[in-house]
C-alpha cells in the first residue's frame, strides 16, 4: 500500500533534516512532503516579527490543502509537535496517523516556553528582554547528534523565531480524536520533558510507543529505524 507522509521539523531545523528518511520512503513508492516553516531553513530570509506557532501550522495546512493531501501520516518531530497538533484542529478528516517523534505533546493554551527547562526558559526571557527577532540555534551536540553528522546539522541550522517560544496554542481536542497515534522517544537524549509525555501516553490504549537507542534528531541518527516505525505507524 502506498502511503502519504508529512514531516514536520523541529526547532532551528528545516525540511533539509528529514532528506534520509525521505529518500526511503519515497524509494518504497511512498508520498513524501517536507515543508520548510516560514523563517527557517531556506526560508530564512522571512524571519520576522509576528511569526508564532499559528504561522507554522498554516504552513503546513496549506500545504495539505493545496496538495489536496488526505489520508495523511502526519509527523512532528520536538517542537513540531506543537504544530501537528494545531493542525488536527484544522485538518483532522484528512488525517490518517499522527507520530510525536522525541516531541512535545501540549495541551490547551501551553506555549513552548513553558514546557522547556528552567535553564531554557530563562535564554528565551533574555532573549525576548532583548528584543531578538529569532532564538540562535543550539548545538548539534547539545542534542547527541553522532559526531559524524554534527558540522553539517550546525551549518543549516537557523535561528528560531521568537515568537514561536511564547504563542498560547488553542486545542481542543482534536488530536485526542485521531485512530493512530506513536509516541517515539530517543533514549540517547536527556529530556525530563518528554520523557513526561512519553508516560502520559503509555497510559492511553490510543497511542502506541516505541524507544530508539540514538540522539534527539533521530531522522539523522537513525533512518532507517525511523522509516520502520514511519511506515508501522501508518499501517
Amino acid at each position: 500500500m502506498t502511503y502519504t507522509f508529512v514531516l514536520v521539523h523541529g526547532a532551528w531545523h528545516g525540511g533539509w533534516c528529514w532528506q534520509r528518511v525521505a529518500d526511503r520512503l519515497r524509494a518504497g513508492g511512498h508520498n513524501v512532503f517536507t515543508p520548510t516553516l516560514t523563517g527557517l531553513g531556506e526560508r530564512s530570509h522571512l524571519l520576522a516579527r509576528g511569526i508564532d506557532i499559528a504561522t507554522h501550522i498554516t504552513d503546513v495546512v496549506n500545504v495539505m490543502k493545496w496538495e489536496r493531501l488526505s489520508d495523511v501520516v502526519l509527523c512532528g518531530h520536538s517542537y513540531g509537535g506543537f504544530v501537528i497538533s494545531g493542525i488536527a484542529e484544522q485538518m483532522a478528516p484528512a488525517i490518517r496517523s499522527m507520530v510525536f517523534l522525541d516531541a512535545f505533546v501540549p495541551d490547551n493554551g501551553d506555549t513552548t516556553q513553558n514546557l522547556t527547562s528552567a535553564a531554557m526558559q530563562e535564554v528565551i526571557r533574555t532573549a525576548l528582554a532583548s528584543g531578538a527577532l529569532g532564538m540562535p540555534p543550539r548545538p548539534a551536540e547539545f542534542f547527541g547528534v553522532n559526531v559524524a553528522d554534527r558540522a553539517w546539522v550546525d551549518s543549516l541550522c537557523t535561528p528560531q523565531p521568537i515568537g514561536t517560544f511564547t504563542y498560547k496554542i488553542p486545542l481542543t481536542g482534536a488530536r485526542e480524536k485521531i485512530a493512530r497515534k506513536t509516541y517515539i522517544r530517543a533514549k540517547s537524549y536527556a529530556n525530563p520533558g518528554f520523557d513526561k509525555a512519553l508516560r502520559a501516553v503509555q497510559s492511553d490504549p490510543s497511542w502506541r510507543t516505541h524507544e530508539v537507542a540514538c540522539g534527539h534528531d533521530v531522522m539523522v541518527d537513525a533512518p532507517e529505524r525511523l522509516t520502520e516505525l514511519l511506515l508501522e505507524a501508518a499501517a
